[in-house]
């Protein structure tokens, strides 16, 4: 494990050295949605009974910011390394492609967890939703950061250039977690729309998160822990499989 070890340290030292960009720049983006979005909807929404606007948009702005986080980190880190040409040193060392996969993804999951948490203690300036199931927060919170870390991994692969990497989250990531129910109850919906939301897992992520908060959420939690465990699986089977093969990563 002394390669796993050398690569996550890396990684994380690769976000130190970022500082504000690599963290307080995406909490001030964020608090920026939360301000806007609150001072105009504060009075004329209540999405649950008893719970106020302000409120209900935190826990979704946190995972939002978690999720496009943790991709992007592993998503730059990976495909920056392809283009400018140092990702061969690591490729010629003795580290196995999981081990190369859980670097990164772990690397991704912290960086979220960390500008989350961030936001989070940011926004209690505005409104204190309570944590009623503190355990379906951070199960959430992990879980979501794992998908979007390992989502990230793929898009490193599968870019050969910084405009292909920028289309997959322009038309991709960047729609999913705005459409995910972060800003609204899906049941505010048309029928149709909905059952086009349930089609999304970034919603069963946010709403699982949610349901730690307030102890209410839009379908069962369960459920949702259900069909973001079975995509995470699915997916990091899928980037195993990548990495394994050596596919846009060894000539």
């Amino acid at each position: 494990m002394l390669s796993f070890y050398a690569l996550f340290f890396k990684e994380l030292l690769r976000i130190w050295n970022g500082g504000i960009q690599a963290i307080l720049a995406p909490v001030l983006s964020t608090l920026l949605y939360l301000l806007i979005f609150s001072h105009m909807l504060e009075q004329q929404t209540e999405v649950y009974p008893g719970v106020r606007y302000t409120a209900f948009l935190i826990p979704g702005l946190v995972m939002m910011t978690v999720l496009q986080i943790a991709y992007g980190n592993s998503a730059t880190s990976l495909s920056a390394s392809k283009i400018t040409g140092n990702l061969v040193f690591v490729l010629l060392a003795p580290i196995a492609y999981w081990e190369f996969f859980l670097a990164y993804v772990l690397a991704s999951v912290v960086r979220g967890l960390v500008v989350g948490t961030g936001v989070y203690l940011a926004a209690l300036w505005f409104a204190q939703p309570p944590m009623q199931f503190p355990f379906w927060i951070i199960l959430f919170a992990l879980l979501g950061g794992a998908l979007l870390g390992s989502l990230g991994v793929v898009a490193g692969i599968w870019a050969e250039n910084f405009d292909q990497l920028g289309g997959y989250s322009n038309f991709i990531v960047t729609p999913l977690t705005f459409l995910s129910g972060a800003f609204y109850s899906i049941h505010s919906l048309p029928s149709f729309w909905q059952e086009v939301s349930r089609l999304n897992p970034f919603f069963y992520i946010i709403d699982g998160f949610r349901y730690g908060f307030f102890g209410v959420s839009d379908i069962s939690p369960w459920h949702s822990l259900g069909v973001v465990s079975g995509c995470l699986l699915a997916l990091v089977g899928f980037t195993l499989a990548l990495l394994k093969s050596g596919y846009k990563l060894r000539l």
